[in-house]
């Protein structure tokens, strides 16, 4: 599989400079690309090959007056900003034929100057290479300082040079790894774990462990504040303006890198310690559409589960996502009745059935390691049973609701009570969700109805 390592640069004034001139080079000839073949669209022509592009936009445009310039850039930055408008234009068609999975992709847009971002990409034809101080040598650029925080596996197939919103300049190597090599890497355990998100606490696992949440952003809001007042206050278009915005960047930069750091440190604990992991394939855009947005986006539960999933396949471990309508909170984990909803303020409850004290999060959480199938050893051996059909009455329950349950769920939302509680039941502190329902390795099933 291919990852990406990324390593902070410090390029001089002079080679800031000539990066500058890489980025609006590799703009341009991005934008002249779509340009080109909006033209042919709207002519009713058919569009240009990619070939036919490099000739014209690139070869023959640096012989004219208007765009000479780009010869003071490498030809490889030129020719990969033509792939990328390329890609572009390949995944939206495959997203109007209903190939591409994920949601819609739109065509691709005229890339601004004015953009937060910018970057380049450099391949083994650039003939870039990193000298024995350890910096990095850059075709046209000249060697820049690299901060390595760590060695590279293995050799690297290309380097994007990245600047960010904060003004930042960032290195990403890509590389091939070896999963069954990875895998020796990681301690041989049979433990198989339930994972419940939320947001008082980030996560609590099946054998009781409570991780609390670092509300990253909560707690950086007074800055941020104060960073957006003064940005406000600013004219538009002056240099004042411009020094308030990278505050702003800059404050929110160091809001990303904590939460992506607890996210990593996370993620490599859980995937080191057990062989098998279950989640809930939670909607997080539904709720970004909630009050609870903030603390939601703040959770960053999306970001960790994908973490999880190409940690787990590079690994060597197993995860399984399971139906976000599987009433977790509303089932007794000893004794499998199923309670009925219950609000939001509930954190504790006395099954009905058996008489058994539950905690709501440690409850969702055995029982999402359940619906799993993970209750069984993982090592060495098939962590789940085979499929088991569903019963009459849970037709529907592990994908997309049916109607009445639909009309059911925002009947509850406008009375203002659980707005989960008919989707799957009342969660934790203010329930989790992620994103559309994959796994790793295999699809996840019901190691026996809940219901």
């Amino acid at each position: 599989m291919q990852l990406r390592y990324a390593f902070r640069l410090y390029p001089d004034t002079g080679q800031q400079t000539a990066l500058a001139k890489a980025f609006g080079c590799a703009r341009v000839v991005f934008n002249d690309a779509v340009r080109a073949r909006e033209d042919a669209r709207k002519a009713e022509q058919p569009f240009p090959k990619a070939g036919e592009l490099s000739v014209r936009l690139i070869t023959e445009a640096k012989r004219t007056a208007g765009r000479s310039w780009l010869g003071e850039v490498s030809a490889v930055v030129l020719q990969q900003s033509l792939r990328d408008a390329e890609a572009a234009y390949r995944n939206f068609f495959a997203s109007l034929k209903g190939t591409r999975k994920g949601p819609r992709t739109g065509p691709p847009r005229f890339k601004s100057r004015k953009n937060a971002r910018q970057s380049i990409r450099f391949t083994a034809n650039a003939r870039w290479s990193v000298t024995d101080s350890g910096r990095l040598n850059l075709p046209k650029i000249g060697a820049v300082k690299v901060k390595w925080s760590r060695t590279l596996p293995t050799a690297p197939t290309s380097v994007t040079v990245v600047k960010d919103a904060a003004g930042r300049y960032f290195a990403s190597f890509v590389i091939d790894t070896d999963p069954a090599v990875d895998a020796i890497r990681m301690p041989e355990t049979d433990r198989t774990i339930g994972i419940d998100l939320g947001l008082t606490h980030f996560a609590v696992l099946s054998d009781g462990t409570k991780i609390d949440s670092p509300r990253f952003l909560r707690r950086a809001e007074k800055k941020l504040k104060k960073a957006q007042r003064e940005l406000a206050r600013k004219q538009k278009g002056s240099k004042n303006r411009a020094k308030a915005r990278l505050k702003v960047a800059r404050a929110h930069a160091r809001v990303a890198d904590a939460r992506r750091e607890f996210h990593h440190q996370l993620s490599k604990k859980l995937i080191s310690e057990n062989q098998g992991i279950a989640v809930e394939d939670l909607s997080v855009a539904g709720l970004a559409r909630t009050r609870l947005a903030k603390s939601v986006h703040d959770a960053g539960w999306s970001s960790f589960i994908g973490m999880l999933e190409y940690k787990a396949e590079r690994y060597g471990r197993t995860l399984v996502r399971i139906g976000r309508f599987t009433p977790t909170s509303q089932t007794c984990s000893t004794c499998g009745a199923v309670d009925g909803p219950k609000p939001l303020n509930v954190r504790e409850w006395t099954c009905t059935a058996c008489g058994t004290v539950h905690d709501r999060d440690h409850n969702a959480a055995i029982n999402v390691k359940t619906a799993a199938g993970l209750a069984v050893s993982a090592c060495g051996a098939p962590v789940r049973p085979g499929a088991i059909p569903a019963q009459r009455e849970e037709t529907g329950s592990h994908g997309f609701p049916t109607a009445p349950r639909v009309a059911q769920r925002h009947s509850d939302d406008r009375e203002g009570q659980n707005f989960r509680a008919s989707a799957r039941g009342a969660s934790q502190s203010i329930e989790t969700f992620s994103q559309p329902a994959t796994t790793c390795h295999r699809k996840a099933v019901l190691k026996k109805p809940l219901s």
